[in-house]
């Protein structure tokens, strides 16, 4: 086994580091669009988190006063036809949208773990059984196969993170199926068998975190596909219902009826979910820059 100093891998690249500081610092001049795309990732955390502080007004709270009012210093973003505020459902969908991507990438990549690393380590019939089920499942595109299961399950909040989570188990499986594939043959593997280790601490102690690192670039990008896949079964009336604030049905709501008259109802959420997209594109670029030993110069 190899044991990585970061200090003198940074210092050998050329990095002064003497605290977390002068790290972030030399990430940031290194990988300036994964600072980008952090910044904007953190910025849509914050707004979730903190979304009852800083949207002024209830997201489902209408008014038809107020129907299809222009952004103005009493609506920043406008109000949609029920006369709701648009800034306050925007900032409460982030919410929404990051808590179905994570949920949806957390199980998807809990069950892919699971069955990726008891396919690659045990092997034969059933990592043959395993493998030809993942080719099947992959034969769906993500976004067919998640529109599938949600008109099976109904609309809620809980049935979309299941829709959209078994769609990435396939993706999550292969990966750690062939890190595992060529991590049980090390000698280090070798090694605890011959101390008498039994086959699932193996897996579980001395495979399994060595297969982290493509797993978190691999779990940056799913969260952008999960929450591009909410936003387009919401938009199809497939995800979160009503009252509840989610970008897809905001377009769903807007974009045929009102986007002439009224097109900021269709501009801000489709900002939204493009930045947040866009943002977790770039972080993931970054970490796999970072993680993986190949790709440094």
């Amino acid at each position: 086994m190899a044991v990585i100093n970061h200090e003198a891998e940074l210092a050998r690249a050329g990095a002064n580091v003497t605290g977390w500081l002068s790290r972030v610092i030399f990430f940031t001049r290194r990988y300036p669009l994964g600072a980008v795309g952090a910044v904007i990732v953190a910025l849509f955390v914050f707004t979730a988190v903190f979304a009852d502080i800083i949207a002024p007004t209830d997201p489902t709270a209408t008014n038809a006063k107020y129907s299809l009012a222009a952004p103005s210093s009493l609506f920043w973003l406008g109000a949609d036809f029920m006369g709701r505020d648009m800034y306050s459902r925007i900032v409460h969908g982030a919410r929404i949208s990051l808590a179905v991507g994570a949920g949806a990438m957390s199980l998807g990549a809990l069950i892919g773990i699971s069955i990726g690393l008891a396919s690659g380590y045990l092997g034969g019939w059933f990592d043959l059984i395993v493998q030809r089920l993942l080719d099947i499942m992959q034969a769906l595109p993500l976004l067919v196969m998640a529109i599938v299961m949600a008109a099976s399950l109904g609309p809620s909040l809980k049935n979309t993170i299941i829709a959209i989570a078994i769609p990435l188990v396939p993706t999550v499986a292969r990966v750690v199926r062939s890190s595992t594939l060529s991590l049980r043959e090390q000698p280090f593997i070798e090694a605890a068998k011959a101390v008498g280790m039994g086959e699932l601490r193996i897996a579980v102690r001395h495979v399994l975190p060595n297969t982290l690192a493509p797993l978190i670039v691999l779990a940056t990008a799913q969260l952008g596909s999960a929450i591009l896949t909410e936003a387009s079964l919401s938009f199809l009336g497939l995800g979160i219902p009503e009252p509840h604030p989610s970008w897809g049905r905001m377009l769903s709501e807007s974009a045929a009826e009102y986007v002439r008259t009224a097109p900021w109802l269709v501009i801000f959420p489709g900002v939204a979910i493009s930045l947040t997209v866009f943002g977790t594109n770039l972080l993931g670029d970054a970490l796999r820059d970072i993680l993986d030993p190949r790709q440094r110069s």
